[in-house]
This record gives C-alpha cells, sequence and structure tokens, in this order.
C-alpha cells in the first residue's frame, strides 16, 4: 500500500500542466522588448540625416514599419522632444511617473507600450519596486525626452521602402541593472510555483543575463524583440552619450514594500526568526580517534558496571556457598537421603497431589492454584469417563461459530488497515475529497538507457531516433480501446484536460504539441534541446494543452538542471479521479489501465527492448492487482509449510520408534486430530468476527495459524507427554487426571497470559493490529479451551485405542502383538531421548558455574547491544518487498527512486477562511504587497529556503496572491468592465479578439473596457467583501493568455470550495507546493512530520486552521506513531502476562522473572531487526506482539516446574528440564523451525523477510532464552521451591525438609 505513495512523486507533473498561460508571459515579454524597441525610434516630422545625443532630443520616433510576422519597427531619425497633449500625458503619467514634459513617444506608440506591459505586470506587480523598476526602464526607453542621450541607432533596413531600426545601442548604468534585478530576482509566480524572471527573463542568475534576453533579435514568429538592443554600461565621453541611470527601488523599501515571499532581504522580513530546525545528527562522544553514539557509550558503561557487580557478587557467593557446604555435611545427608525417595521412579512427575499414596512430596500451592489442582482432578476424571460427549460439545460450538464464515471478506483497502477511523489524516482526506477534487490516477512509462561496456555513465536518451520511438509507443497508446460494458474507452475518455480540451501528457513530446509532423518542422532534437533551456519562454516550446512542461517532470537521470544529460524519457499520463473510488468514471479508468499494462507488456516492452532501452511501466490499478497476485503466489509455499509442521507433530507425540509396535505406538491420529482443532479455533475466531462485520486482513490470515500452532502443538506435547509420565499402575482416567493436575495451571497460566495480552492490544487504535489482536485473542482462547476439552478427549480415545492393541489412523483394526506384553506397556516407556538430552546432559553443563557466569555475560551483553541497536530501526515498509520478486512493479519503483527529480505535491489547505473585509484572515494568507510577513504563505516560502529540514521545496502556487493581482488595477488587462459593468476579458480572448479572423487589436467590442476597480474602491489594495464575493468566480473562470497570465481557470478550478462562500467564509481553500524528491520510507516519514509540525505552528501563530495533505499521507501517518503504537503493544502485552502470573502463581519472584525474560526475547527480536535492515511496521509489530505470546510458551512452563520441583536450585533446574524442557523444545522450538524454513523458498519477499527471517529469529531466541538463559536465572536468582520433601510415618506426613 505504501508504493501507492512512491509513484505520486511523478504525479506533480499534472499540477505544471494547468498553468496555461505561462509561455505566453514570456511572449509578452519579448514582444514587450520588441516594442519598446519599437517605441524607442522617434519619429521627427522634420527628419535630419544626422543624429544628435543630447537633452530633450529622441533618437527615434513613430513606426515606419512592420515584420512579416507583425512586430512594428521604429523610424530611425532624431528630432527634438515633443510635448504631448493633456489627455496624452495624463495616460503617460499614470504608467511612467518619471516622464515629465516633453516626451519622445506618438500615442500610438504609448498605446502599444501600455498594452504590451500589461503582459508582463500579473507577473510583478506583488512586489511594487520591482514593478516600479521594471516599468521605468522600458517608460526610459520610450518616452524619456532625454533618450538621445542613451540611444544610439547603430543598424537600420528598409521595409517596404522605409528606413527603419535593426538595431540600437542601450546605454546603461550597471548600478540600474544591479538595482532592476535585485528587486526582482526573488519575486515568484505563484501559479507555477517559481520565479516571475523565469517567465520574463528566461531565468537570468544576474542582470546582464536579463539584459541579453531583453535585447535579442527574435526570429520570425518567436517572441523576442523585432531588432536587436546591446545593453552598454558605458560610453565614450566624446560621443555625447551618458548612461541612463534612473534612481530603482530595494524591495525592501517599505513604502513600495514587497512581500517576504518576494523579498527575503526586507527589514519586517529579518526581523522574522527562520522556522526551526531540527538537527540532523544525533549526541555522539569522541574518545581518540574513536566516536561513538551516546546510548552505545552509555550502554557499554553500564554494561561494564554490572557485570562487574555480578562478577564480585558471584565470587563472594560463591566463596559463602563452599564454606556452608563444608559445615553442612549432616544435613547433606538428609537432603542425600530425601532423593533417594525421590529416585525410587525417576519417570514420577515433579508435581504429585498431596494426598496420592506415592507422593513422597507435598507441594504448597498458591490459593488460585490449588483451586485449579482440584478442579483439573475433578474434571480430568469427568472427561475420561464421558469423552463421547466432550468432543461432540467442543466441536458442535466450535463449529457453531465457523458457520460466521458464510460473511467473510477481507479487508485489503489502505485507508483501512492502516488508518483508524477516528484517524486525522482519514478526515483530512476526506475533507479534501468533498471540498476540493480528489487526487488523480497515474499511469506512467520510463524509458531509460543502458550503460556501455565500460561506460562510467549512462548516455543520454535525448537523441532523435529515441524521440521518434516514443511517437511511435505514444501512437500505440492512443489508440488502446478498452471495452468496458459495450464501449470503447480511450485515454482522451478518462485523461485530466486542465483547458477541458486536450490531455495534460508529460511527456517530451509535449515540444512537439504531440505532433509527430512537427518533428521534422521544428528541427527534430535541436528543438528538443532549445526547450529544454526556454520552456518558460519559446512560444514553439508550449504544449498541446497550452502550457510550459517543466523538463523535470519529463525527463530524468540528469543532475542540475543538465537537462540533455538526461538517461530516462518519463512519460505520465494522468487519468480523472472520483472521491469513493466507485462508479462509472473508475470503471472506465480501470478498464483502460488493464489495456494499458497488457499493451507494455505484449507490444512496447519488446519494441524498446529491440532498441536496446530499458522500459518500466505502471498504471494506478498495479499496486491492487500484483498484491492480489502476490496473495496467492505463496499459497503452495505455505502450504508446504504446514504440511511440514503436521508431520512434525504428528510423530513427535508417538513414542520412540520400535519396530515391532510403532503402528500402535504412534500417535500420527492424534497429532493430526490435535492440528485440526488448531485450525479450527483459527477457522472459529475468524467465523466469530465475520458474523459480527469484522473482516480479516491478509496478516491475520498470514501469521494467526503460526502462532495458534505454535501454542496449540506446545500445549498438545506438554499433555500427551505429561500423560506418559504417569505410573501404569494407575487405571488411564487416574493418569489423565493426575496429568492435567501436574500441567493444567501452567497451560492455563500460559494461555490466559497470552489471551490477555492480546486482548489489550485490540486497544491500539491502527486497524491492522487491533484486528490482529482481537482474532488472536479469540483463538488462542478457542485453542486453549479446545485442547482441554476435545483433545483431552482424543488422548483418552488413543490410550484406549493403543491398549486395546489397534493401529493408528486405522482404530478398526486391531493386531495382535506382544506390545502389551512389554514390561513398560503403553505410556510407561523410559523417558524418550530429548527428556534424558534434557535431564542428563543440558542441564548438569548449565549447572558449571562457570557456564552460569558466561551465559548470564553473553545474554546480558547481547541485549544492551539490541537496546543501541533498536534505535537504527526505520520506521516503514519498502513497495518492493511487498510485491513479489518477478513483479513488472519492481523495476519500475527502483527507477522512479533513481530519475524522478520532483517529490509529491503538497497541499496546505485552510478552513473556514474569512475573507470579509473586518477580517484580517486575507493579509496572514497572501504572500504579495502589505501582506503580514508571518502570513501562511510567506512562510511556506521562508520554509522552501531550508528543504534538507522542511522537505519542502519551493513556494505555493496561491490563487489569493493570484487573485489580489488579477483585481488590481495595475494588472489593468485582466479584471475589467465593460461600459455596463458585465466582465471584460483581456484582448487577446473572445469576443475582444476574434477566433475567425485572428484580429486582436484595440478596436472592435473590448475598446472602452476599463479596469473593474479604481485604487480609490479599494481599501489599501484590498477588495471589499461584496467584491471578493463578485469576483471570486470570474476569476475562476478566467482563461489565462499573453494578456493575463493571471486568470484562475485550470489553475485553481479545484483550490477552493465556493459552496456556501456568499456568507463572507470559504469553507475549504488549498495552497500547493511540493515535496523534495523522496527516495526512501523514512524520506517519506520525516517529510510528512516536518510538514506536520510546520503547519501547526503556523496554526498557533495565525489563529487559522490549517493543515497539509498529500495523497501518501494515508499510508504514512501510521509511521508517524509506530514507534508509539509498538511500545504500548510490547508494555501492555508483556504487562498482562505479568498480572495473570502475578495472580495465579501468587508469586512476586516468579511473575519478576518471567516479566525480565520476556522483554529480553523482545529486545533481542528488535536488535535483530536492526542486523538484519528489517523495518518497524503493521506486520513487524504484529510480529513482536506475537513474540510475547510465543515466549510465554518458553517461559512459564519452564518457571511453573521448577516452583513446584524439590531438591536445591540446580536440582529443581535438572527437574523442569526433563519434564517440560522436552515439551517445549519438541512442541515449538522443532515445530516451528521445520515449518519457518520452508518460507526461505518463497517467491515473495515480505515472506522471506518479515515470516522467515523474522520467525526464525524469534523461534531461535525463545530456545535460547527459554531453555538456556531462564534455567541460568532459575538456578542462581530463583525462587523458593513450593515442594516439601517428606517422610511416612504411619501414613502420615510427620517430618518435613524444606530445600
Amino acid at each position: 500500500m505504501t508504493l501507492i505513495a512512491m509513484e505520486f512523486s511523478s504525479k506533480t507533473m499534472k499540477l505544471l500542466l494547468l498553468w496555461i498561460s505561462f509561455f505566453q508571459v514570456l511572449f509578452v515579454v519579448s514582444i514587450v522588448s520588441g516594442e519598446r524597441s519599437d517605441t524607442r525610434l522617434l519619429l521627427t516630422r522634420n527628419a535630419v540625416s544626422r543624429e544628435r545625443h543630447s537633452e530633450e532630443y529622441c533618437a527615434m520616433y513613430d513606426i515606419c514599419g512592420a515584420r512579416e510576422d507583425g512586430k512594428v519597427l521604429n523610424c530611425p531619425y532624431g528630432s527634438p522632444s515633443v510635448k504631448p497633449d493633456d489627455l496624452l500625458s495624463q495616460k503617460i503619467q499614470s504608467l511612467c511617473p518619471t516622464i515629465t514634459g516633453n516626451v519622445c513617444c506618438s500615442e500610438a506608440q504609448f498605446d502599444t507600450l501600455r498594452s504590451q506591459v500589461q503582459q508582463a505586470i500579473p507577473f510583478l506587480v506583488g512586489c511594487p519596486a520591482c514593478l516600479r523598476n521594471f516599468l521605468n526602464l522600458f517608460c526610459e526607453l520610450t518616452c524619456s525626452p532625454h533618450q538621445s542621450t542613451f540611444i544610439n541607432v547603430t543598424t537600420t533596413a528598409k521595409v517596404k521602402g522605409n528606413l527603419t531600426v535593426s538595431g540600437i545601442d542601450f546605454y546603461a548604468s550597471d548600478a540600474f541593472g544591479e538595482g532592476l534585478y535585485e528587486s526582482c530576482k526573488d519575486v515568484k509566480f505563484g501559479t507555477m510555483n517559481t520565479r516571475a524572471l523565469n517567465f520574463i527573463g528566461a531565468g537570468a542568475q544576474n542582470f546582464t543575463e536579463w539584459y541579453a534576453f531583453i535585447g535579442r533579435r527574435a526570429p520570425l514568429d518567436v517572441p523576442g524583440s523585432p531588432y536587436a538592443m546591446t545593453f552598454k554600461p558605458t560610453a565614450p565621453e566624446s560621443s555625447g552619450i551618458k548612461p541612463m541611470n534612473v534612481s530603482t527601488y530595494s524591495c525592501g523599501d517599505i513604502s513600495l514594500g514587497c512581500s517576504c515571499g518576494d523579498c527575503p532581504q526586507s527589514p519586517v522580513c529579518a526581523n522574522t526568526a527562520p522556522p526551526p530546525h531540527h538537527e540532523g545528527g544525533s549526541c555522539a562522544v569522541r574518545i581518540g580517534s574513536l566516536k561513538a553514539k551516546c546510548v552505545d557509550f552509555a550502554l557499554t558503561i553500564l554494561y561494564i558496571i554490572l557485570i562487574s557487580m555480578f562478577l564480585g557478587w558471584g565470587l563472594f557467593h560463591r566463596k559463602r556457598e563452599r564454606n556452608q557446604t563444608s559445615r553442612m555435611n549432616p544435613l547433606s545427608d538428609i537432603k542425600d537421603s530425601g532423593e533417594v525417595i525421590r529416585k525410587k521412579d525417576e519417570n514420577l512427575p515433579a508435581q504429585m497431589v498431596e494426598d496420592s499414596p506415592q507422593t513422597g512430596s507435598r507441594v504448597q500451592l498458591s490459593i488460585v492454584q490449588g483451586y485449579m489442582s482440584k478442579f483439573y482432578r475433578r474434571y480430568g476424571t469427568w472427561v475420561a469417563r464421558n469423552p463421547i460427549l466432550v468432543l461432540s460439545l467442543s466441536l458442535a460450538v466450535i463449529l457453531l461459530l465457523c458457520v460466521g464464515l458464510i460473511r467473510f471478506k477481507v479487508e485489503t483497502r489502505p485507508e483501512k488497515l492502516w488508518v483508524g477511523p477516528g484517524s486525522k489524516v482519514a478526515e483530512e482526506k476526506r475533507f479534501f475529497d468533498t471540498h476540493l477534487a480528489p487526487f488523480y490516477r497515474i499511469e506512467q512509462l520510463i524509458l531509460a538507457t543502458v550503460p556501455d561496456a565500460g561506460a562510467q555513465k549512462l548516455p543520454s536518451i535525448v537523441t532523435e531516433d529515441n524521440i521518434k520511438l516514443l511517437f511511435e509507443i505514444q501512437k500505440k497508446v492512443d489508440g488502446i480501446r478498452a471495452n468496458y460494458s459495450g464501449s470503447m474507452v480511450s485515454l482522451t475518455d478518462i485523461c485530466m484536460k486542465p483547458l477541458d480540451k486536450d490531455c495534460a501528457t508529460q511527456s517530451v513530446l509535449q515540444y512537439f504539441q504531440m505532433d509527430p509532423q512537427n518533428l521534422e518542422n521544428y528541427g527534430g532534437v535541436e528543438h528538443v534541446n532549445y526547450c529544454l533551456q526556454h520552456y518558460t519562454s519559446a512560444d514553439t516550446c508550449r504544449s498541446a494543452f497550452k502550457a510550459p512542461l517543466d523538463p523535470s517532470t519529463s525527463l530524468g537521470g540528469f543532475s542540475g538542471n543538465n537537462y540533455s544529460e538526461a538517461s530516462a524519457f518519463i512519460v505520465t499520463y494522468p487519468v480523472n479521479n472520483v472521491i469513493d473510488k466507485e462508479g462509472n468514471e473508475t470503471d472506465k479508468a480501470v478498464a483502460w489501465e488493464k489495456a494499458f499494462i497488457q499493451l507494455v507488456k505484449n507490444e512496447l516492452l519488446p519494441m524498446v527492448q529491440s532498441k536496446n532501452l530499458t522500459l518500466s511501466f505502471s498504471s494506478e490499478s498495479s499496486i491492487e492487482e500484483e498484491l492480489k497476485r502476490e496473495s496467492t503466489a505463496d499459497v503452495i509455499t505455505i502450504l508446504i509449510s504446514y504440511l511440514v509442521m503436521f508431520a512434525y507433530i504428528s510423530l513427535t507425540l508417538g513414542d520412540a520408534p520400535h519396530l515391532s509396535s510403532f503402528y500402535i505406538s504412534s500417535k500420527v491420529l492424534l497429532g493430526l486430530s490435535g492440528v485440526m482443532l488448531v485450525m479450527l479455533s483459527v477457522l472459529g475466531s475468524v467465523g466469530f468476527f465475520s458474523a459480527i462485520g469484522v473482516k480479516s486482513t491478509l496478516i491475520i490470515m498470514e501469521v494467526i495459524p503460526f502462532l495458534v500452532l505454535a501454542v496449540g502443538v506446545d500445549n498438545m506435547c506438554i499433555l500427551v507427554h505429561a500423560v506418559k509420565r504417569q505410573p501404569l499402575e494407575l487405571p488411564l482416567e487416574g493418569r489423565i487426571s493426575n496429568a492435567l493436575v501436574e500441567v493444567g495451571p501452567s497451560i492455563t497460566l500460559a494461555s490466559l497470559s497470552e489471551v490477555l495480552a492480546f486482548a489489550a492490544g485490540s486497544f491500539i487504535p491502527m486497524p491492522a493490529c487491533r484486528v490482529f489482536s482481537m482474532f488472536a485473542e479469540l483463538a488462542v482462547l478457542l485453542d486453549f479451551l479446545l485442547q482441554v476439552t476435545a483433545f483431552v478427549a482424543l488422548i483418552v480415545f488413543d490410550f484406549l485405542r493403543a491398549e486395546d492393541k489397534r493401529v493408528d489412523c486405522i482404530p478398526c483394526m486391531k493386531i495382535s502383538s506382544s506390545y502389551a506384553d512389554t514390561p513398560k506397556g503403553i505410556g510407561g516407556r523410559r523417558p524418550g531421548l530429548l527428556a534424558r538430552y534434557m535431564r542428563e546432559i543440558h542441564a548438569p553443563i548449565l549447572s558449571l558455574w562457570g557456564v552460569k557466569i558466561a551465559v548470564i555475560s553473553i545474554f546480558a551483553a547481547f541485549t544492551l547491544a539490541c537496546i543501541a541497536l533498536t534505535t537504527r530501526v526505520e520506521p516503514g515498509l519498502e513497495q518492493q518487498i511487498v510485491l513479489p520478486q518477478d513483479s513488472y512493479l519492481q523495476g519500475y519503483f527502483n527507477n522512479v527512486s533513481e530519475y524522478l527529480r520532483i517529490g509529491p505535491p503538497l497541499y496546505f489547505v485552510v478552513k473556514n477562511y474569512n475573507y470579509s473585509s473586518e477580517s484580517s484572515h486575507t493579509n496572514q494568507l497572501c504572500s504579495i504587497s502589505q501582506c503580514g510577513s508571518k502570513s501562511l504563505l510567506n512562510e511556506i516560502a521562508r520554509a522552501s529556503l531550508t528543504p534538507e529540514s522542511t522537505y519542502i521545496a519551493m513556494p505555493a502556487a496561491s490563487w489569493l496572491d493570484d487573485f489580489l493581482v488579477w483585481i488590481s488595477p495595475e494588472a489593468f488587462g485582466c479584471c475589467r468592465k465593460f461600459t455596463n459593468g458585465s466582465y471584460c476579458p483581456p484582448d487577446d480572448q473572445f469576443p475582444c479578439c476574434s477566433s475567425d479572423t485572428g484580429s486582436c487589436g484595440l478596436g472592435g467590442v473590448c475598446k472602452d473596457c476599463t479596469t473593474c476597480f479604481r485604487h480609490s474602491d479599494l481599501n489599501n489594495d484590498r477588495p471589499s467583501t461584496s467584491q471578493f464575493k463578485e469576483k471570486l468566480p470570474l476569476f475562476l473562470n478566467a482563461l489565462p493568455s499573453a494578456d493575463c497570465a493571471k486568470g484562475g481557470h485550470g489553475a485553481y478550478t479545484s483550490s477552493i470550495d465556493l459552496q456556501g462562500y456568499e456568507n463572507g467564509v470559504i469553507q475549504a481553500s488549498s495552497f500547493r507546493t511540493y515535496h523534495t524528491p523522496l527516495n526512501k520510507q523514512i524520506d517519506y516519514v520525516n517529510s510528512m512530520r516536518a510538514a506536520r509540525e510546520f503547519s501547526s505552528r503556523v496554526s498557533d501563530s495565525l489563529k487559522m486552521e490549517i493543515f497539509p495533505y498529500s495523497v501518501f499521507y494515508m499510508f504514512f501517518e501510521q509511521y508517524l506513531d509506530i514507534w508509539r503504537t509498538a511500545l504500548i503493544n510490547l508494555a501492555i502485552a508483556i504487562g498482562a502476562v505479568f498480572v495473570v502470573c502475578l495472580v495465579i502463581t501468587c508469586s512476586l519472584w516468579n511473575s519478576a522473572i518471567i516479566l525480565l525474560v520476556l522483554a529480553m526475547i523482545v529486545v533481542d527480536l528488535m536488535g535483530v531487526m536492526a542486523i538484519l535492515n528489517i523495518q518497524l511496521n503493521a506486520v513487524s509489530v504484529v510480529n513482536l506482539v506475537m513474540s510475547v505470546g510465543i515466549g510465554v510458551e518458553f517461559c512459564v512452563h519452564i518457571t511453573h516446574a521448577f516452583s513446584v520441583s524439590c531438591g536445591d536450585r540446580d536440582q529443581r533446574v535438572r527437574d523442569a528440564l526433563g519434564t517440560m524442557g522436552a515439551s517445549v523444545f519438541s512442541g515449538i522450538t522443532l515445530t516451528k523451525l521445520v515449518g519457518v524454513i520452508v518460507l526461505c523458498f518463497s517467491r515473495t519477499e515480505v515472506f522471506v523477510v518479515y515470516y522467515f527471517q523474522m520467525y526464525l529469529a524469534l523461534v531461535l531466541l525463545g530456545f535460547l532464552h527459554g531453555l538456556v538463559f531462564l534455567p541460568v536465572v532459575l538456578s542462581m536468582f530463583g525462587p523458593p521451591s513450593r515442594c516439601k520433601l517428606v517422610e511416612k510415618q504411619e501414613d502420615r506426613l510427620s517430618v518435613s525438609l524444606r530445600p
């Protein structure tokens, strides 16, 4: 599921595509420069043959011709400046306040200037200082009365018989150029999340580059000046030329103040505290050349202290023990006599009932255990007498629960698995989808080169042949016709169309308007290379859907801005989405996506590979389809794993094999029956929850059977082995009763601990963990109940079968055998090989003092090391791990990380924005002039300056800024009205510009249009409530164009919820920016955390409700608190085990030891996760919680057997290992090992990592802690025995000795 997040880093492309008007802005700028050069040409009524350079004299005047593309050319004749009439003077003053008195421009020239600069004004109006400087440059060039002092006509050309200007020198001081550039360099164009200079200056990095862009002579039909302008800073003194040096305004000038986003050096912004920066480094300690983390250093010191104290205590204790032993020989003799009583029958259980005639000991049980023993004695006798009734009732109940399976459903929706119903991100996603618009679907191709032999880097993908290949691929994609309910669905039916006409496909083919005929017409690969550098300014580089195409969205594998070095084409098809992912639109998209994937596999992939290229691909539905395939890919592997465990269990329950009696003494049928009971407990749990409407998950189906098998098999082994240990002299019902009394309390203790541990986990908010805990809780409880009911009844039947000499698996067949005549008979065999190993080899080795010291030291060191390693476990779940290893998405995700250079889109959503004039919300959000220095958009711009910590790549696109600019009187080409007050579009749009004739001019129906507002109509350049309410819908419907690039249609159509906005409050609006490229799971987690911290801080500062939203947040919210979730789950589980142990045993000592061992198992498992690079996620958290349940099995039985054994601590450990160690080892360790090893052959890495590796580590750690570390701890620090050795005296217990 987390995979989906990754593909949306390419989805940012869509948002760039929407901004349709921007290429035209560049067109504007270049035309402006050309026109200004036109206006520089002064028309002289009394033409003179020579040029003069003096004040009040013009170098050019009037227009003498035009090029073939319609761009006007000025007259190269000098003349004195002229006095304009009052009306023209007022017009000039309104645009050029520095021009007074005489001028060097005619009315026609000024009108041309005004119509052209209006195209650039929307880009700069947010920063008045920059706009003023920019206008001054062209006002001086066109109308300055001293024009000849800084303009020199250098070349002329004849056009239709008229002499026209073809080249000039423009002398402007460096101070003016520097001031102009410094005031404008940081001004942003919000719609495209980029600098305005990218559009009106071709991305100039200094004023000389900007000058070069303005002054270049453009080819025909290409934006730019119609003649060449060369900017020069100085002139020869004899020439009479003085460089223009009009004063410039600083963007930090308070009177013309720019926002912090447009002018970071503003004094207001300088006083603003920078965003908090989280240090990436951690605490470290340096010792000489060695550098270690503080936690590692602290744990090392702690280990040294603990081990020193332990060794000191050990030496002191050992010495004291030896002294006591030498003084207490008589007492040792008494103990020896006690042991003689025990040694009369080594097969006797460690715990015998106090009134048994064979007993030589008495066990003082706790009150709870005493009641349990009495219950199990009576219950065992009753079950042995009524096995059919018990088996029938238990099976009837469990089968009744299984009826609920008819309502069985599996939950696969990520938002239902990882996000709780009260989750913050779920609420935010619901709000975003319903009030704004759901995120679009993504279909993507990545076409990449392969390295040449011996080459250090990949060859460039940008070649003529590769572009032709891309056109062939596009032709096939366009030809896809998917069948949906009898109708044919094509890409154009479902794709996203910003202007309701052309698909917003992200591809370098957009530089040819997706038309293969333009490949030759535009110049092939050279045109692509040109567009890569001029995509924002060149008209021929605009996309088919009218927006500039950022190369970083269609190319990959390059560094910096070296697009020509790109080694991959990235083709993205944004497709419309719907809120609930149901309905015709989504079904159509899914049908097309399946046809798309089929086409790529069958046709495109072979085509690309034949060209020695690679192709990776994905669709929106690919992940879901591959996960479905993954869920069935390893069915056979899992079944084999279960069958291997079944076979082992069936064999291990039987006696040691003897050929003459094996077919009778074996317990294959009993083992298989027990396994079936385990499966029934799982099915009963699933059936119960299905009946009440709780959906299952894949984790449940994959994990719980293993868990319940581990617990159930252990109990089966313990019960069967306990019955076998009973004296043959007893009747079967007596043996069953004694066995339940012996092991019933420990089985109950272990099972209740597990049930309570999982029950506590059901309160965790993450649905996947909560549902797992619920299912596991009931499954373990049902398994326990079936073990002590149905399985005990099955044991009775099996022992009756064996005593009646009937064949295992074929009980109807009775065979005469000498087996019944053997001295030991059924169930009377000597202990098995494993039990003898535990008692005679394993326990004695652990009793050696040196071994004890080594075990404690090694386990303590490993645990402390694992604590340090645990801090290195990262949250997340890599996409590649979840998918089948042969999935086509494996290569796709690798290429996404390698090639994509842009991150996922990030929206900052504002709730309940009050736009009324009484509210301060507008200035708290916007980032243009007069907006608050700590406004939301200014804070976003400031955060983008430190992307390494904020993960915000650029300032946000702001509909509010663009709307305020759109209605501004300065942007006189945008918001306009007819004389009747109705809306008047820009001059280059219908009806002002006829689409039929292509005629766009100052005349016609729009000649009398005026700006919507004058400055006097606004309050500090802000609209009133009624003005805002009236104009906002018009802005959102206004098409962006050359004359007004700020139109909101397409760019902001889905950024505002207009429902109910008439009341003065906009319920929802969004401001879009981008995350930095996110390549690792930890990057996604940290970016989401940083965005939330940023929003929280800004919300508190502005007293407004603001939240961040990105499409991947749904899948990664779980990781924000995954450590908290894991630790709470584990603390509750271990705490529940401790409480149950304390209540049942009434021994704080025993409970504390169990708690210690469980905690060490969990910590060590987390340390192993760090070693194996296993991430922390819902699957691993479930495994960690499960480790508590399995760890209980390793601990409780051994501890209980130790507490009821007689003798000194070493003797009691030997008895506990002899009776319970073999059952635990064979019931859990070996059973799980044989099953888990099969999983290493899985085709899906998630099984190999999270089930094979983690389960194997869990089993080995459980075995080592339960059967190595725990016995050593008990032998050194174990609690006193509850057993009293006694001597019989006339059937009364008169002498007792507590060891």
